[in-house]
């Protein structure tokens, strides 16, 4: 027997010594009852107990990545939250429109690494202008992306070509996918989109709770510089 041997006889022998010092090891660390391997004399047969064993093995297993998503997923949205708490006080401290489009933009850019964000203001342009957002006349706007506009909900997936082009203009050959949502206050007043190169980025299937939720913060927010 080599040295190697003799320290593995000797570790299980310390480990067998124990147990039978602490019968109620097990009772106290159930959960390792699920991770022995303890095969019954029953030749090439399987009996039912190891079958039960093995299926509620797998059971923990498969909880247990369960649970690690929802862990992660919580992870996920304490950090959002943050995220958008801090663009909800900046835009709350905004002076003027400059100031909410810049809290705006630089927050999807920088804090949320949205790669491509359009904000399109419907109205006079030299009442409106100075600020990240484009100013568009209302009717221009419904001739080119009135499909995005008509029903005041949020937009997942893909554009064609002329919406794109549109929203995103010099951008629009970049964009794989975006997702889009109309400000209103009474009435439509503007278009807050942004984009991905993915394609598959942004999809129809998506929920778009957290763009919907600031877009109700635009919506009574800026009608007061316009």
């Amino acid at each position: 027997m080599n040295e190697a041997d003799t320290q593995q006889r000797i570790k299980a022998t310390d480990v067998a010594r124990y147990l039978a010092d602490h019968p109620e090891f097990f009772v106290e660390h159930p959960a390792l009852l699920t991770e022995l391997q303890l095969p019954h004399d029953s030749g090439s047969a399987v009996s039912l107990v190891e079958r039960q064993v093995s299926v509620l093995r797998d059971r923990n297993m498969d909880m247990r990545h369960r649970l690690s998503h929802l862990l992660d997923n919580a992870r996920d949205n304490d950090r959002l939250f943050d995220k958008t708490k801090q663009l909800i006080l900046a835009l709350l401290e905004a002076r003027d429109l400059g100031d909410a489009m810049d809290a705006l933009h630089y927050s999807f850019d920088k804090e949320f690494n949205i790669q491509y964000t359009r904000t399109l203001l419907f109205g006079d342009v030299d009442k409106i202008a100075g600020s990240q957002a484009r100013v568009v006349n209302i009717h221009e706007a419904r001739e080119h992306i009135g499909a995005l506009l008509k029903t005041n909900r949020s937009f997942c997936g893909h554009l064609d070509e002329a919406h794109k082009q549109y929203i995103f203009g010099d951008a629009a050959k970049d964009i794989g996918s975006a997702a889009t949502v109309p400000l209103v206050y009474g009435n439509t007043f503007g278009l807050l989109a942004i984009g991905n190169r993915d394609p598959k980025y942004y999809r129809s299937s998506m929920g778009t709770l957290f763009l919907a939720y600031i877009a109700e913060v635009l919506n009574r927010l800026i009608p007061r510089y316009l």
